[in-house]
Parts: C-alpha cells; sequence; structure tokens
C-alpha cells in the first residue's frame, strides 16, 4: 500500500481530533509507518520509540505554523508532498514545505542575511555555502545549538556519525553549521550498451587506435564525442556530448562546481585545494581570500581556466544537441534519458530517479539500465592529488535571526525528515543519499544492478573525493551570481573565454575589495595582495599555472568493469 499516506492524511488528523492528544498522535504515527515505511534501518519497535519521542518533543509548538525552503528536487519533493504532512499529522506542527528554484533559496537567504527579517524558520542549502556561514556567524552553528538552546528538541537517536556528509558542513573552526539532508555527485554517464557493442567497438578501435572504454582524461572524451556524433544507431542521429548553455543562475553551478578542479586550475589537496580553490580564489594561511586574478595569485583567468571553458564551448558547438545551447540545468538534465546521447561529461546523480523509469529507451525490459555512471575524466591542467569533481550536499540551515521557538520546531522537521525510521524510503525516492546506514541497507543491495553504478559509487571510499564548494569563498550568494553572468559571455560568443574570466576575476574581486572595506567578516575577510605582473605568479610552484605547450595529452580509457573493480577494492 505504498504512499497510500499521501492520500490519507485527512484519516491521520481525524484520528488525532478523535481520540486525544496523545493517543491520536502515536495512532497517526502508527499509521504513516504502515503505509509508508516499507524499509527502514531501524526495527519496528525502534521506528515507534522514535515517533514517540518526536511527539512528545514538539509537545509545546503544537498548532504552530512553520515554514521551510528548499530547491525543486525528487527528494524534495517528496519530503514537501509525504514526509510534512505526516509530520504535522504526528506532531501537531502544521510545516509549509516550499519547493523553489536553487537560485532562489539562495536570494531568499540573502534577503533574511541582509534584513534581519525571518522569511523562513529554516532553509535546505547547499553546503557551498559553509564560508559564508562561517564567516558571516548568521546562522546558528549546530554542534553549540544542540549541546545548548536546541538540546531539549535535538533526537538521541540522531546519530551524527552516520551522516556521510558532515565534514562537508563542518568549518574549520571545527563547528557543523548544517545538517546534510540530500546529496549527489557530478559523474561521468555513458551508454554502457553501445560501448560494449563489438561493432563499435571495432570501428572506434580502427579510427583512433586505442580501444573504447571509460575516459579518463578530456583527450579521450573528445575522440568519443567526436566519434559518436552524427553517427546513426537504431535509425536515430547521436550526439557524443550533452551539455547546456542558456545565460541563467543553473550554468554558474555548471563551472564552480568543480569543473574547474576537473580541468586542474586549482591547488592540490582534497577536498578542496589549497591555497587556490575551484573558484580560482586565493587564500593566505589565515584562511583570508587575498585574490582571483593571476596578478594577484588567483587562477580564475589563468590558463587552466581558459582551456576549461574553451573545451566546454567546443564540445558544446561540435558534438552536442543544438538545442541545448539554450538550455538551463534542469532542462537539460533528462535529455540523456530520450536516448540519443552517448556520453555526458559533467552529469548529477540527482537525475538517476528520473533515468531508470519504466519504458525509458535508456532502459532495458528487465528494468536494467543501458547506462552506467563512472568518475568524470581529468582536463590536461589536472594533477594527481587534486580534486576529482563535485559533490552537492544540500542541507538544513537555521538563521539567528529565527526566533528560538520557531527554529526548534524547524528543527525537529529537519531531524524528522533525515531520521533513520524515513531515511532508507526517502532514498528510494531520489536517491539522494546522506546515511551510510542507508547505503548499506539490504534493499539496496538487492536494487543496485538497476541504478546503473551509484550504489557501487556510494559504497566506495572514492565517493569522500567529490566534494563540495570550500571555505575559500567568503560570500557565495554574490559571488556565485558574477560567474553565469560572465560565464554566458563566453558561452554565447560575446567574449572570448580569456576576456570573460578576466571579467569574471576582476568582478569577484570588487566584491572582496568591498567585505575587505567593510571588514564585517572580522579577521577571516579578505585581505588583498598587492598587483604584481602575472609572470610571478605563473612561475611560482602549484596554481596558478603557466599554459602548457600540449593541451591534448595522449588519450586514456579504461574498461568499465574494471573500474568499478577498483572501486570495491
Amino acid at each position: 500500500m505504498k504512499h497510500a499516506y499521501r492520500s490519507t492524511t485527512a484519516l491521520g488528523l481525524a484520528l488525532a481530533l478523535v481520540a486525544g492528544p496523545a493517543m491520536a498522535d502515536m495512532e497517526a504515527a502508527k499509521q504513516f509507518l504502515d503505509e509508508e515505511i516499507e524499509r527502514s534501518a531501524l526495527s519496528r519497535a525502534e521506528q515507534e520509540a522514535e515517533m514517540e519521542w518526536f511527539i512528545e518533543a514538539a509537545e509545546p509548538f503544537a498548532g504552530m505554523d512553520i515554514t521551510v525552503v528548499s530547491e525543486t528536487i525528487t527528494t524534495h519533493e517528496y519530503e514537501s508532498k509525504v514526509l510534512a504532512p505526516a509530520f504535522s499529522a504526528i506532531t501537531g506542527i502544521n510545516v509549509t514545505h516550499d519547493l523553489i528554484g536553487e537560485g532562489d533559496v539562495v536570494e531568499k537567504l540573502q534577503t533574511q542575511m541582509q534584513s534581519g527579517q525571518n522569511i523562513y524558520d529554516a532553509y535546505i542549502n547547499d553546503a557551498d555555502l559553509i564560508g559564508t556561514h562561517w564567516r558571516y556567524k548568521q546562522v546558528r552553528n549546530l554542534t553549540d545549538w544542540m549541546d545548548g538552546e536546541g538540546a531539549d528538541v535535538t533526537n538521541p537517536n540522531l546519530n551524527l556519525d552516520d551522516f556521510i556528509g558532515t565534514q562537508f558542513t563542518t568549518a574549520p573552526d571545527g563547528k557543523l553549521y548544517q545538517l546534510p539532508d540530500q546529496q549527489f555527485a557530478n559523474l561521468y554517464w555513458f551508454r554502457y550498451d553501445w560501448f560494449n557493442d563489438p561493432e563499435i567497438q571495432a570501428d572506434f578501435k580502427e579510427e583512433y587506435g586505442y580501444d573504447l572504454g571509460v575516459p579518463r582524461n578530456w583527450s579521450a572524451y573528445e575522440d568519443i564525442a567526436e566519434f559518436f556524433t552524427g553517427r546513426e544507431i537504431d535509425g536515430e542521429e547521436v550526439f557524443g556530448n550533452m551539455d547546456y548553455g542558456k545565460k541563467d543562475p543553473s550554468l554558474g553551478w555548471r563551472f564552480t562546481d568543480a569543473w574547474m578542479s576537473m580541468a586542474g586550475m586549482g591547488s592540490k589537496g582534497e577536498p578542496n585545494g589549497l591555497p587556490v580553490d575551484e573558484w580560482g580564489i586565493r587564500v593566505n594561511d589565515k584562511s583570508q581570500p587575498v585574490g582571483s586574478c593571476v596578478d594577484r595569485g588567483g587562477a580564475t583567468n589563468a590558463p587552466a581556466a581558459v582551456y576549461a571553458i574553451e573545451k566546454y564551448k567546443y564540445w558544446l558547438e561540435n558534438f552536442t544537441p543544438p538545442a541545448a545551447a539554450g538550455m538551463t540545468f534542469s532542462e537539460a538534465g533528462p535529455v540523456p534519458a530520450q536516448g540519443n546521447i552517448a556520453q555526458q561529461m559533467f552529469w548529477y546523480t540527482a537525475f538517476t530517479a528520473d533515468m531508470v523509469k519504466e519504458g525509458l529507451p535508456v532502459m532495458n525490459e528487465d528494468g536494467t539500465p543501458k547506462w552506467r555512471m563512472a568518475p568524470s575524466p581529468h582536463g590536461a591542467y589536472w594533477e594527481e592529488g587534486m580534486k576529482v569533481g563535485y559533490q552537492d550536499v544540500g542541507s538544513w540551515t537555521l538563521m539567528k535571526s529565527t526566533p528560538v521557538d520557531r527554529a526548534k520546531a524547524a528543527w525537529l522537521y529537519a531531524q524528522f525528515v533525515t531520521s533513520m525510521t524515513v531515511d532508507v524510503e526517502k532514498s528510494h525516492e531520489g536517491l539522494t543519499f546522506i546515511r551510510d546506514s542507508t547505503i548499506n541497507h539490504d534493499s539496496f543491495t538487492e536494487r543496485a544492478p538497476k541504478l546503473g553504478g551509484l550504489v557501487e559509487f556510494y559504497r566506495s571510499p572514492a565517493r569522500v573525493r567529490w566534494s563540495d564548494t570550500g571555505t575559500n569563498v567568503p560570500d557565495y550568494p554574490k559571488l556565485a551570481q558574477l560567474w553565469w553572468q560572465n560565464i554566458g559571455d563566453a558561452s554565447s560568443g560575446a567574449k572570448t573565454a580569456k576576456e570573460a574570466l578576466t571579467s569574471l576575476c576582476e568582478a569577484q574581486e570588487q566584491v572582496l575589495a568591498r567585505l575587505e572595506r567593510a571588514g564585517i567578516q572580522g579577521e577571516l575577510g579578505p585581505n588583498l595582495n598587492e598587483e604584481r605582473d602575472p609572470g610571478y605568479w605563473l612561475g611560482q610552484p602549484g596554481a596558478p599555472k603557466p599554459e602548457l605547450d600540449n593541451e591534448k595529452p595522449e588519450p586514456v580509457t579504461v574498461s568499465y568493469d574494471e573500474l568499478i573493480k577498483s572501486w570495491q577494492e
């Protein structure tokens, strides 16, 4: 009777009214567990005990109306449509869970930061804002909250050690600022069936002189993109790449989400290189941002960054469906499921749930996918020890401007939707894992063959090498909007890659300079370097790096099946 609770929430509330508060709440909880929670990391007795704790902790806030917000993805739709009504029926706290665009979430949060007005009682926003939250001190750090004001509403079974992404939501001061709610990586996606077709393999080997396989560098990716583009398979024209190019906020994420690190722009070090990160921002040994342009020691307009943008543009123009240039992130995401894309370098696992639906051209009749996911290949400037890719960690954030009682009620809801009781079921809906106990649940061992490598990736030690934006970025909302505007100029052809990136780094430094003058981030705020001849910085070890003589080294591929074995080892 899966998801019956969606249509019977009114029944749960009716039970609450008829049977009296304590009994009715537990009746609603049992109904929820019966009808919605088929799979869980907890036993039924443990689930009921956890629900009892929520009921008791919520008593002081019964009848309160709270509003929380997140971006619109499958996981959050499940929370909004199923878990929020269930929580309201069980606890008496009436939750409205708004779903809006990611850019709008950041804008609302920024407005609340600037105005001090309580717009939402809690936000699910990316851990990319960790540098912002750590410096501005406008959010409640959860470490102190759970030990202090929020102790009476902190679930004793929260089990933080079970979360796989808390290292991304913990600042250099050792404090946890956000609680992970959903998590997904950007990986390489490809048509496993085509890559293993003997005729296609033979054609590729004859044309390029090496085996068709998962590309380990951008040289091989480009060859594969060229090989498949224009080829007819099953009566349909195929493209060797998928991407998007519309001048839209989502175009910024396309590059700040580690594209530049994958190209090799930043410093060595994981999860985010120091002193130069994937935004090209350099920090000193006090974590103060000191520059973005090469002449201040940054790398946003360095040769590796120019290479990264030029490759993106070349592939978009030559190997991608023409309509993609006018698409946004959300519009482009489902396109590979239509069946005419051979591979995609920059693919988010958040789209997995939409790629495994029955009847899609990319699915076999037995429910297994015709595609697989693998680690993304590296650019010419990448060196061993550098960041390999991006991992989004959408996380619960409590603003200090939210009144304490409202923050407590919202914190209860945040813990409910991330609880061990519900997390396995939620993860089957959205496939955005946050708990180790969920990843290793037997139900995902059973489902793994139908998820194209997702479970294998998250069970492998390799998963920790994919990380979010680090702490070099002192004001994510202000700086992020500069990326899509300037990269959009390069994508449209209004500027060359070099021109667009120089405009971008200069604009970033203008923001850094304003923050420095304002002094509002204290000792952690920017402290810009003096400008020097770019040759000085390009001559120093590490990033920014001088231009390579050869930006297309020898292509390298690997068998997918061998790659999976290495993950498991």
